[in-house]
């Protein structure tokens, strides 16, 4: 009986510690812990310092735990102690203007973060009947967008493109458009160069937008499990500014090399490998993580930009559509329009939002109406003038629109617009303003009339008045009285 009671006590004393049994690329074996749970954080005690890890296989004879940090200093025989709690980050206003890991460990020089508290990475997505519908846009400051593809508070809208066709841009011009409004960003780098990381930073750090911006770094010298944490410490990060009601828009760049990193520890965990080597749950990665993302009723919003990058334009791979059937809309971008100039290269084709013109202020959804198909009837037809043939007037017509059109949309990085200005400019584009003009004028015309509508005596109360309502007679006045002094002054 005594020795029953004794080893009782033994038992109740160690069952919360165990031994590392093996270490393998950031993958630890440990015998004991009985009681650990999946997701919950462990500590391998070496020396005097606590490295942090969590358990992601529970096998009948031992755990698998992945290692957040450093594991060069982590050797068979070593103790292992359960923190009885899972993964969590700090949240709080402290983090606005910070660049932090996925632990919420700064990374910037510029001190302790005075956090508000702590919040689980995972965690259940809000239930249908506490959201309300999607129908306050968010602006990007980009016309194609904003026109064609809008986006609204508490979306899932997709940026999907190869390498190099400008993805990142798109979600910063986003992030610097919120400035001086009621919208906090998190922009989560996944896999990125800490080169690419300092320059985003310092890109909005010049135009004043760090003031409400989070970056968390997951970056390429980082191991797989701190990649593989990194969007959902970030969520969390947003979730708790949302539950105060304020909106967030949430940046994830990018889930592709999200998928390889958690590709990379489930192989390591000896899972069984699926499609192109993902295991099965690759899609559930994902969609647990977008799923979040809410317009929340009597309450914030938390709006995801995922990015996803292809490989030649494929978007039928595995990952691709994965993303695109769990998010409301896409953002393609094409190579070949980047090639030609045509940037944001946003294919109006492929794109689509499917909150549609909800999420679209009453005044840009009129203007904006038909441009979609012109641009459409004009790709069809496009093909035909590269050949040669001898075009009819009204195919000539359509054609020169279109590629005004094409034109007008095209936008400088970094350089969002006002929805007002955007309003006046694309009145002018769609309604005959630019038959005058010549292709190569476009640009000219646009700044030349942001300026001259910034000098007009009546631009306060216009642009605000645009916001709302559009007044047809006093917009063709203007347009009318501006373009005779643009063709005068500027086209000679």
């Amino acid at each position: 009986m005594s020795t029953f009671d004794n080893n009782s006590s033994l038992y109740n004393m160690f069952k919360d510690l165990g031994l590392v049994v093996s270490i393998s690329d950031g993958i630890v074996g440990v015998k004991g812990l009985d009681n650990v749970a999946n997701g919950e954080v462990i500590e391998f005690l070496v020396g005097s310092k606590k490295i942090t890890g969590m358990v992601l296989n529970l096998e009948p004879n031992k755990i698998s735990a992945v290692v957040l940090g450093d594991d060069s200093e982590i050797k068979p025989g070593q103790i292992v102690a359960r923190k009885f709690d899972l993964m969590g980050v700090p949240v709080g206003e402290g983090l606005l203007g910070r660049v932090v890991d996925p632990l919420g460990n700064p990374l910037d020089d510029m001190g302790p973060i005075a956090s508000k508290g702590y919040s689980f990475v995972e965690k259940i997505a809000p239930s249908i009947i506490s959201r309300a519908p999607v129908n306050v846009p968010l602006e990007t400051g980009l016309k194609v967008v904003d026109s064609i593809v809008p986006i609204g508070h508490g979306q899932r809208e997709l940026i999907i493109g190869d390498m190099k066709t400008g993805k990142t841009a798109v979600a910063l011009d986003t992030i610097i458009n919120q400035k001086g409004t009621d919208t906090l960003c998190i922009y989560v780098a996944i896999g990125q160069k800490r080169s690419s990381v300092a320059r985003i930073k310092k890109v909005l750090t010049e135009r004043g937008c760090m003031d409400y911006t989070i970056i968390v770094a997951a970056t390429a010298s980082d191991s797989a499990a701190l990649q593989f944490i990194a969007p959902y410490s970030g969520c969390s990060m947003g979730e708790f500014f949302m539950h105060k009601g304020l909106r967030v828009l949430c940046v994830y760049d990018d889930l592709s090399k999200h998928a390889v990193s958690y590709r990379q520890l489930s192989l390591l965990l000896r899972r069984p490998p699926g499609r192109e080597g993902y295991p099965g749950d690759v899609f559930f990665l994902h969609s647990r993580l977008l799923e979040r993302s809410a317009n929340l009723a009597n309450l914030g919003s938390l709006t995801a930009l995922p990015i996803i990058e292809t490989i030649q334009g494929d978007v039928s791979a595995y990952i691709p559509t994965n993303v695109i059937s769990i998010t409301d809309g896409q953002i393609f971008l094409e190579t070949e329009l980047f090639s030609r100039g045509v940037r944001p290269a946003v294919s109006p084709g492929l794109s689509v939002s499917r909150v549609g013109s909800a999420a679209q202020s009453k005044v840009v959804r009129k203007i904006a109406g038909s441009l979609k198909l012109e641009l459409a009837q004009f790709r069809e037809v496009e093909d035909f003038t590269k050949l040669g043939f001898a075009l009819d007037d009204a195919t000539k017509r359509l054609v020169d629109k279109g590629t005004k059109l094409t034109k007008a949309l095209v936008q400088n990085r970094f350089a969002p617009i006002p929805v007002t200005n955007q309003v006046v400019f694309l009145y002018a584009a769609m309604n005959g303003f630019l038959d005058t003009v010549p292709v190569d004028m476009v640009h000219k015309y646009e700044v030349e009339l942001y300026s001259f509508l910034k000098k007009t005596i009546f631009y306060l109360p216009f642009s605000y008045t645009l916001k709302t309502t559009l007044n047809e007679t006093l917009m063709i006045y203007f347009l009318s009285f501006f373009s005779e002094y643009f063709v005068k002054y500027f086209t000679n």
